[in-house]
């Protein structure tokens, strides 16, 4: 590792007022976020004594504590937290300053994350045909259940399902939101299950084989907009994420609920068929919301996209206006 100098003398900006050293700063908002003096010298490439200087530095200039070492692990002080969301948030505004300047002129490309079964069941197939449409813009798209933390620019755009009636919400402060597509659930199993049931009414589901994903609550809310009461806990396994639900389904183990979006290569290949139970209305709980920060939503690349995804997702049955 290159072993940096002695951290630089504080100089003035020009209004006369003093700034900490940008070396300084960037180490402690390494630090807040990776935790550890060891793996900020590892993130930086600097030895791992130059990281401790640098902090004491910063705090011997700023006369306030902002790391506590007690006890044998370092963690923020309360300062030393508020310190770091405002430090953060300037410093990935640089960064984003920069790779905004570097790309002018050349193609501009949109990192996209992703719910895992939305990405590869629909959005990737969207994307390739982006691509062709506008051959300026590339996407990377990563299929991932994390949320991507769009105010430090882990990501550039985010599409998830966010449930009506749980937690969380889409958006939020320095965000905006777009509504994408908002799809009815439907049942669906494996063709040769299917054969073996008989489903008079939306009673005889509960018991069927049910399969969830996270939680019931999927289940829950379908069977009683259809005026089913269930028991406080449904039967079936959980399997936590909806693409492994929908692998259940099509390996015959229970009654998946999805989406078009989530199985229509299933449907139409014939390894899974929709089930459609008599007394029952369609059940939609949810929406894919495209989030973005608002200060980059109006970006050509941004704008583009989610108009584009937009109008497929409304080409496919989505009702919903088609303003953005």
């Amino acid at each position: 590792m290159t072993k940096l100098s002695e951290p630089a003398p504080i100089r003035q900006d020009n209004d006369g007022r003093a700034l900490p050293p940008f070396a300084a700063l960037r180490a402690f908002e390494v630090l807040g976020r990776v935790g550890g003096i060891r793996r900020t010298a590892l993130a930086l490439g600097i030895d791992h004594t130059v990281v401790s200087r640098h902090l004491r530095a910063l705090e011997d200039w700023l006369g306030v504590p902002l790391v506590d070492r007690a006890g044998g692990r370092l963690m923020l002080t309360e300062a030393g937290r508020a310190y770091h969301v405002r430090v953060s948030a300037a410093v990935h505004d640089l960064l984003s300053a920069t790779r905004d300047a570097m790309a002018a002129g050349a193609s501009e490309g949109v990192r996209l994350w992703a719910v895992p079964g939305f990405a590869t069941q629909w959005l990737s197939d969207q994307l390739a045909d982006f691509e062709r449409s506008d051959p300026g813009f590339a996407v990377e798209l990563r299929p991932t259940d994390a949320c991507a933390n769009l105010a430090q620019f882990e990501a550039d755009a985010d599409i998830r399902f966010y449930g009506d009636d749980w937690p969380p919400r889409p958006g939020g402060p320095g965000l905006q939101a777009l509504e994408l597509a908002r799809p009815p659930l439907m049942i669906v199993a494996s063709p040769a299950l299917a054969a073996t049931l008989r489903l008079d009414g939306p009673d005889d589901l509960l018991s069927a084989p049910l399969l969830h994903e996270e939680h019931h609550e999927q289940w829950r809310a379908w069977l009683t907009h259809n005026g089913v009461a269930p028991e406080r806990t449904l039967t079936g396994p959980l399997l936590w994420h909806a693409h492994l639900a929908i692998a259940a389904a099509r390996q015959g183990r229970g009654l998946a609920l999805a989406n078009r979006y989530l199985v229509g290569r299933d449907l139409a290949a014939g390894a899974l068929v929709e089930l459609t139970v008599p007394g029952t209305s369609p059940v939609t709980i949810g929406s894919y919301w495209f989030v973005a920060r608002a200060d980059r939503w109006s970006s050509p690349a941004i704008s583009r996209l989610r108009t584009f995804l937009r109008q497929k997702a409304r080409d496919q049955g989505a009702v919903l206006p088609l303003a953005v």
